[in-house]
């Protein structure tokens, strides 16, 4: 007996340690920012008072504007397509989640291109008004704080629009009920009833468009704002100081840790009231007449602004630009680049996903769940923060194997991981580490504890058990991950524009500079890849909240 205890604690342990291993990836930036930011030699003097209270200001103005108008899009939309029925409805509902497909910094090119003087708003407003100097006409300006929180909000509206439709779908009818007989109309009952009974799924909502527009630098740069992540870029690469960038990452580190906490204690002790079993669901409201022509037309706004516009101008660009002439070589490399990288990053990230999960499965030290939280931290880090913290520690590592190469008489062996894919691939799979652990969570959750001890009163080990019975199982959930984890890493801008090697260009990068240049044309095609590539996730996404939706039709009037 107590031999058999041993032999499970020493095979917790060594859960335990590859769990650790996995997490460490993630610990190892975090503590060398630390380390960085915070040595004697940098001082808190290295940048002056102007650009900290610049990145202060116009992070605060970009997500609390961002925040404010998401919500209020996004949630009004939820509400809308959850708790009423008009013609169009079931489309609507999908045609909402596309501007998920958009890049930030892909609608900012796009806008800009579309409201400039000579693009076609402008244009047509001239030739209708009659109006032809500038001076003459206001016209909204995109270079600017307003043209940057109307830009981002109606690309990461779908945040709150995703979580709020579910919520709103899984309420109980009872709460409406209620706050009607108190003589609340139905509007007055979402503000007052059910979005505090939602609230950790909006909190939670709110955090994620947070750290979205946190780490966008494509966009902010473009548009004249100076953000933290803009401030650590410029920082770094235009005025040259490698440790006023740390110390900057540093705070970016702090606010998102802060946020984070705020989250969690805005959310502790209120769970999401959901209906229970069998309780009658919210039901909808049929509309006619007016009334359905303005939900019509509000869900069609957002859906304009945020997909429409942006890929009509990314396709005339490169109708102009690509398919009247032969696709560039540099295109093909780019793509080439993107499909290579984010392959590899994906298929990593399954692994250590499935590795990590089954160690915290098999585990029976509670240590092991904690490695997996860390592990899952990645995702909270903006792109330049894990750039800032991951170059020392690859310095490190070069500077140590240069060092070994020498003493043994093989000469310098110059940058290793420093500038080289293999760093592009491990920010990826630091950053977007979570996604894979939290759907393999989500796999492997599904599958009773009973089956894993019956296979090993068979005889299995533990590895058997993942191997031939949790692998096979959870393979929808792998192949969701694969897509979204694929899409996420071909659309991954601030960390692939300051690791990649020289030469190395992706589609976002590959963009990115034609735009930088002037040259918004010539990266179009590009653009227009990556927005394609990001509607196969929408897919899946879409039926996956149909079938959550199917309860709400046997409540119907």
């Amino acid at each position: 007996m107590m031999a058999s205890f041993s032999a499970r604690q020493r095979m917790s342990e060594k859960w335990l340690l590859l769990a650790s291993m996995i997490a460490a990836l993630v610990l190892i930036p975090v503590l060398s920012l630390g380390i960085t930011a915070l040595q004697p030699s940098t001082g808190w003097n290295a940048l002056p008072w102007s650009v900290f209270s610049r990145a202060i200001t116009d992070t605060f103005v970009l997500t609390t504007g961002v925040l404010g108008l998401t919500m209020i899009i996004g949630v009004s939309m939820g509400w809308i397509i959850a708790l009423y029925r008009f013609p169009g409805r079931n489309i609507l509902s999908w045609l909402l989640i596309l501007p998920f497909a958009v890049p930030t910094y892909i609608s900012a090119y796009s806008y800009v291109e579309a409201m400039d003087y000579f693009g076609p708003f402008q244009s047509f407003f001239r030739d209708v008004t009659g109006l032809r100097a500038r001076a003459d006409y206001w016209f909204p300006e995109m270079r600017s704080p307003s043209g940057a929180i109307f830009i981002n909000a109606m690309v990461l509206y779908p945040y709150f629009y995703v979580a709020s439709r579910a919520a709103f779908t899984m309420q109980g009818g009872g709460l409406i009920d209620a706050a009607r007989m108190l003589g609340c109309s139905r509007l007055e009952s979402l503000w007052r009833v059910v979005i505090p009974a939602t609230w950790p799924v909006i909190a939670a909502a709110a955090t994620l468009v947070f750290l979205e527009t946190l780490n966008d630098i494509g966009a902010s740069q473009y548009l004249g704002l100076e953000t933290f992540t803009v401030a650590i870029f410029n920082t770094w690469l235009n005025r040259g100081s490698f440790a006023g960038a740390a110390q900057l990452a540093l705070m970016v580190f702090v606010l998102v840790i802060a946020v984070l906490s705020l989250e969690r204690w805005l959310r502790n002790n209120r769970r999401f009231m959901r209906a229970s079993h069998g309780q009658r669901l919210l039901s909808q409201q049929r509309l006619t007449g007016w009334r359905s022509a303005f939900c019509i037309l509000l869900c069609l706004l957002p859906f304009f602004a945020g997909f429409v516009v942006p890929v009509i101008i990314l396709a005339k660009s490169a109708w102009r630009e690509v398919f009247t002439t032969e696709v560039t070589t540099e295109l093909l490399k780019a793509l080439g680049n993107s499909i290579l990288v984010s392959t590899i990053a994906t298929l990593l990230i399954l692994i250590l996903s499935c590795a990590i999960v089954l160690a915290n499965r098999f585990s029976r030290l509670s240590a092991t769940a904690s490695m997996v939280r860390i592990s899952s931290f990645g995702y909270a880090l903006p792109g330049t923060v894990l750039v800032i913290g991951l170059l020392p520690a690859l310095g490190l590592f070069d500077t140590a194997i240069n060092s070994l190469a020498m003493w043994s008489g093989s000469g310098r062996l110059g940058l290793i991981l420093s500038g080289s894919i293999f760093a592009v691939i491990l920010a990826s799979v630091i950053r977007f580490l979570a996604i894979g652990i939290e759907q393999v969570q989500t796999g492997i959750g599904s599958i009773p504890r009973n089956t894993d001890f019956a296979a090993q009163t068979l005889g299995c080990s533990e590895i058997r058990v993942g191997w031939k019975i949790h692998l096979p199982a959870i393979r929808p959930a792998l192949a969701g991950a694969a897509i979204l984890i694929f899409v996420d890493c071909l659309k991954e801008l601030p960390a692939t524009l300051l690791l990649r090697p020289l030469n190395f260009e992706t589609l976002a990068t590959h963009l990115y500079g034609h735009a930088s240049r002037g040259n918004f044309e010539e990266g179009a095609a590009a653009a227009l890849l990556i927005v394609a590539a990001g509607l196969l996730p929408l897919v899946a996404m879409n039926k996956l909240m149909e079938r959550k939706q199917e309860p709400i039709s046997s409540n119907r009037p």
